[in-house]
């Protein structure tokens, strides 16, 4: 077996190469993750708790439309605390197929694609004057993957949050995989 970073192992056998990709080895931002989490459900249950209180009807649309962004913000920061604790990424490559899947705690939907149909694996440019960019790098959300191939003119990418070094490491291996 051989580790790329401290997040990246890949294991080659006769006609397979696994790899597997874990979102996160910080622990301390992990805790910071959770905290933020509870301060931020506490937040929207005592301002949900207080709508009841209100009299004013103008008062009480703006609390529903806080609300609202309330509950979106909650829900896209426990989905990235969950991948963060309990996710990885699996790439593997067998009999002229390769399998990507993002699983959660041993459940995921497998994605499959002939290898012959795979074209243009390459790696995702970060501009860094890029506003999403950053944002989709930084620790606090799902997503950033930073290598894509096509297959039947889809788009997939792979790889949240690795480096550049990373991300080439893990496409010469594929490379030589798939050839």
């Amino acid at each position: 077996m051989k580790v790329i970073g401290k997040r990246i192992s890949i294991l080659k056998k006769e006609n397979l190469l696994s790899i597997v990709i874990l979102p996160t080895t910080d622990k301390k931002k992990l805790t910071l993750l959770f905290l933020w989490i509870l301060a931020w459900t506490t937040c929207g249950i005592i301002v949900f708790i207080n709508y009841f209180k209100l009299h004013d009807e103008n008062v009480k649309l703006f609390m529903i439309g806080y609300l609202s962004f309330w509950f979106y913000f909650e829900y896209t920061i426990v989905l990235a605390f969950i991948w963060k604790k309990f996710g990885k990424e699996k790439l593997w490559i067998q009999d002229g197929l390769i399998n990507y899947q993002k699983e959660i705690n041993k459940k995921g939907k497998i994605q499959t694609f002939n290898i012959g149909l795979i074209e243009n694996l390459s790696l995702v440019e970060i501009n860094s004057t890029s506003f999403m960019d950053t944002i989709n790098q930084s620790f606090w959300v799902k997503g950033g993957e930073r290598i894509e191939f096509k297959s039947q003119a889809k788009t997939i990418r792979l790889g949240m949050q690795i480096t550049d070094e990373e991300a080439l490491l893990l496409i010469k291996e594929v490379n030589s995989a798939l050839n």
